[in-house]
């Protein structure tokens, strides 16, 4: 029997706000553990919440960039469960009457592109972070650190339309570059700022019933969370051929052993005793609000990368790449507008400049090379100052030395070489200094014609300007 997999992802990203969601305790990430609480966020008895403007500002963001509608008016409620890292005993959230529904994203590539449904996007507060050491039970300590708690969050619910790990992934790399363009969360999965659950079952095909779901916790990076859904997805087709049961259950990745592992039999809506919270009135987002929100939203990646392809005529595929981040795309603008040309601007930055950035584990915010740098040395070879084999050692020393492609050829000596006479004086001594190979060529062997051309270049030290060095060539060598 052929089985087919049915995902859903839960997304939690923390907004950057400069305080919590119901009180002013910052949100700084790296403080010292314990520091950043007070009364309301640490839940001491009669501290009551204040709800974050600018935490609304940034969720309705998302959401309308998500293609959600916004609800009139959202309720928060207290999920209650028991567990050290909440020091209230409840999570305020949002349960029945979300934020935000119906949204939808659309995946794209190699010709074909699928909606995957957004079900909901709501806010709710994180908590805080329990820390785990030694491994014994002789020596295990745990600690809390609850600087983390009362940090705003959304809360988006895919639909389960999403039916491989590849899909899975495209999806959260989608979302993340959404929210960075926004500037309503960082993406830092290693901080933690982005998280990712993932609900998933598998079916034979055909079948339109769901399986029963397990769901995939904190998988805190993009590897993890395909790595986890293609061995939590093979490992249910396993039990199923077998004859067993899924259970449906919550599930960790251990990513030292390369598995999902079972952690606790998984909740139900019921069992958090979902209620409205007392404390906070509902929230009303009216249709004025919404447009003045969406008047300061800048251009999304979608729109951008189809606004490349026309104004600069660049391919999809390059727009596809140069749109990934907001800081990427402006860069590439920045260097168009300098006077490059855009195709060739787009080769620079997609291959040399990421390649070196990668390799120097480098941001295109901190890199070296500045658009100006890109734009001239563009410039330098359109004018026939350099060849483009020369301008590939130009700009790995731009990049090492973080200087000018001009102060770069005119320190190293790397102009080309672009006077007839003086090539043409290099082309005799190479044609005197290989009587027999110009023989063979002018007897009809035209295949040495490129030796020729690879002598005159290695002569000059790859600074004659190739397309001269063949049309004088042919000219001496035919005469």
């Amino acid at each position: 029997m052929q089985y087919e997999a049915v995902i859903g992802l839960e997304v939690h990203a923390q907004l950057l706000t400069r305080s919590k969601i119901f009180c002013c305790c910052s949100t700084q990430f790296g403080a010292p553990p314990n520091t950043n609480t007070c009364p309301v966020c640490l839940g001491f008895p009669g501290a009551l919440p204040v709800l974050n403007r600018e935490a609304v500002v940034m969720a309705v963001k998302a959401a309308l960039a998500l293609e959600c509608r916004i609800n009139p008016v959202s309720i928060f409620a207290r999920k209650n469960y028991f567990y050290p890292d909440l020091p209230k005993g409840y999570q305020i959230s949002q349960y029945d009457r979300p934020l935000a529904e119906h949204g939808a994203i659309t995946l794209s590539g190699d010709g074909h592109s699928k909606r995957i449904g957004i079900k909901r996007v709501h806010m709710e507060e994180d908590a805080g972070k329990s820390i785990h050491d030694g491994f014994a039970d002789s020596d295990r300590n745990s600690y809390i650190d609850l600087n983390r708690s009362g940090t705003p969050l959304i809360e988006i619910v895919s639909e389960p339309d999403i039916s491989s790990p590849a899909e899975a992934y495209d999806y959260l790399t989608r979302v993340k570059v959404i929210l960075e363009y926004l500037e309503v969360c960082d993406g830092n999965m290693e901080e933690g700022s982005l998280r990712c659950d993932a609900n998933v079952s598998v079916r034979p095909v055909g079948e339109r019933k769901l399986g029963t779901k397990t769901e995939l916790k904190n998988l805190n990076s993009f590897r993890f969370l395909q790595k986890a859904l293609e061995y939590e997805i093979a490992r249910q087709i396993s039990v199923l051929m077998s004859g067993g049961v899924i259970t449906q259950e919550t599930r960790l990745w251990n990513a030292a052993e390369q598995k999902t592992v079972s952690m606790r039999s998984k909740e139900e809506a019921h069992d958090y005793r979902y209620f409205p919270e007392p404390d906070l009135p509902p929230l009303a987002v009216t249709e004025g609000w919404q447009a003045e929100i969406r008047a300061g939203m800048p251009e999304l990646p979608e729109a951008k990368r189809q606004r490349f392809c026309t104004q600069y005529e660049i391919p999809d595929y390059d727009a596809g790449v140069l749109t990934t981040s907001r800081a990427l795309a402006d860069f590439f603008e920045e260097t168009v507008s300098l006077g490059a040309n855009a195709k060739a601007a787009s080769n620079w930055i997609m291959g040399d400049l990421l390649r070196d950035l990668k390799e120097f584990n480098k941001e295109i915010q901190a890199s070296p090379v500045k658009p100006r740098g890109i734009a001239d040395l563009v410039q330098l070879i359109d004018s026939g100052e350099i060849s483009g084999k020369m301008a590939k050692d130009v700009f790995e020393i731009m990049f090492r030395e973080e200087k000018s492609p001009q102060t770069v050829i005119e320190e190293k000596g790397l102009k080309q070489i672009t006077g007839t006479a003086e090539i043409e004086k290099v082309i005799h001594e190479v044609l005197a200094s290989n009587q027999k190979t110009m023989e063979q060529y002018r007897g009809g062997k035209k295949t040495t014609f490129g030796f020729f051309v690879g002598q005159v270049m290695k002569a000059t030290k790859g600074q004659a300007n190739p397309g001269l060095v063949n049309e004088l060539l042919k000219k001496i060598l035919d005469s």
